[in-house]
């Protein structure tokens, strides 16, 4: 089953959104898709990063 999808509004700066639009475009995702993908990445890392601190301690 896939996920609950929710809509936001955000503003982004003009030259963020111009790079994340192109970057989109070559993945060819729609700019929702590949901002949902580039986020879910970075909450990924940052789990993993305090998974990793966590077991060192």
């Amino acid at each position: 089953m896939r996920p609950l999808k929710e809509g936001v509004s955000i503003t982004l700066d003009s030259d963020l959104l111009e790079k994340v639009r192109y970057e989109a475009e070559k993945d060819d995702r729609s700019l929702s898709q590949y901002i949902n993908m580039v986020l879910r990445r970075h909450i990924n890392r940052i789990a993993q990063k305090e998974n990793n601190s966590t077991k060192n301690d």
